[in-house]
């Protein structure tokens, strides 16, 4: 893998394409054959011997695979004969990058094969954005058991230290005596073993604990408005956050960005083109709720049941064929449980619309 200059690739909103691209961990990982098998049928389908997958960084373009001579971006006029190329577009409609063809002798491409490069980057963003959602959801998995673990080493020290103490007392009984020191070796060889997970979990790049920094909920649902702003225009969809005053409490703000992410991007998969995704909050004493309310598809009884469940078969469908894997919610409920609050759905029933609602402690 390696870069190449792509200064006129840069989209109007740098940030949040930058962003997306760092979030999904497109950047700097291995090559791999899937995405070089695309770039060689790309090359057959054109009959050409340069094809390529790149991703725009801040100036450069990180190459996913690459078929052929290297493209320098961008492109020189007399470079290349022929070069054609069409955009790798994200769920949300961000362009992150292109697919490409090339070949220094000239030719045309016929309307056919352009269709066929399209659905070539479609492929390469479906991979992508497939792996990606499986891998947000064992990492929040992950996350959430490291912080279960976390939590039952205090009850396994207070057992640790009670059962020394009572082994302690004078004139015990040899057979208490003998049970109390049987209960207080096992109960520390389990602290160990829970220390070693944690330590473990400590070595990884992003640390199981959530943060407890002081943040706005209204902020991070504005934020994740914008990041959303493209798929709320192609559905002309609006999002209404009705909350007056600043929402503050101590909390994870990336983990929180990827909850209310997935929830107000499912609102928009299943909703039609111009409904309106309301969202309110109640304060209470100490905990805070969110209500994202929309005027979708709805769910039934049953799906009611199932739907925190991993790859569950619900009877509602996006509106408008997007991509449902099924783990978005899942992901949302392991990273509210980490911040010990509360995720739960209420619908009316089909065609009726509903409500996710998030509870989280103030402190």
């Amino acid at each position: 893998m390696h870069y190449e200059k792509a200064d006129n690739m840069i989209p109007s909103d740098e940030t949040l394409r930058l962003g997306k691209l760092k979030y999904d961990e497109i950047l700097s990982t291995p090559a791999e054959s899937a995405f070089d098998q695309i770039a060689q049928l790309a090359a057959e389908i054109f009959d050409v011997p340069n094809a390529g997958i790149g991703f725009q960084t801040d100036g450069n373009m990180f190459m996913k695979a690459q078929v052929g001579s290297s493209i320098g971006l961008p492109l020189k006029n007399d470079a290349f004969a022929f070069f054609a190329s069409t955009p790798i577009l994200s769920p949300e409609g961000d362009e992150l990058g292109l697919i490409y063809v090339a070949d220094t002798k000239f030719k045309s491409a016929e309307e056919q094969q352009l269709k066929m490069l399209q659905r070539l980057a479609n492929m390469v963003m479906e991979k992508l954005a497939s792996r990606m959602a499986i891998r947000r959801t064992l990492r929040a998995y992950d996350d959430r058991l490291h912080v279960l673990i976390h939590d039952l080493k205090n009850p396994m020290t207070t057992i640790s230290l009670q059962s020394e103490l009572l082994g302690r007392i004078p004139g015990i009984e040899d057979k208490a005596s003998l049970i109390a020191g049987k209960i207080n070796a096992q109960s520390k060889k389990m602290i160990d073993n829970l220390n070693d997970i944690l330590s473990a979990a400590r070595k990884e790049a992003n640390s199981f604990k959530p943060k407890k920094d002081k943040v706005d909920l209204k902020e991070i649902l504005e934020q994740v408005k914008l990041g959303l702003n493209l798929s709320l225009k192609r559905k002309n969809q609006t999002v209404l956050i009705d909350i007056k005053e600043p929402v503050e409490i101590f909390a994870d703000p990336d983990k929180l960005v990827i909850v209310f992410s997935e929830l107000i991007n499912n609102a928009i998969k299943f909703s039609s083109i111009g409904k309106e995704i309301y969202i309110t909050n109640q304060m209470a004493e100490n905990e805070v709720t969110i209500a994202i309310k929309d005027n979708g598809v709805g769910l039934t009884e049953e799906d009611l049941g199932k739907v925190f469940m991993k790859f569950a078969q619900l009877s509602s469908v996006s509106t408008n064929q997007e991509n449902t894997y099924g783990l978005g919610l899942i992901t949302a409920n392991a990273l509210v449980d980490i911040h010990k609050g509360k995720l739960w759905v209420e619908s009316d029933g089909k065609d009726l619309g509903t409500t996710f609602y998030v509870t989280l402690p103030i402190k």
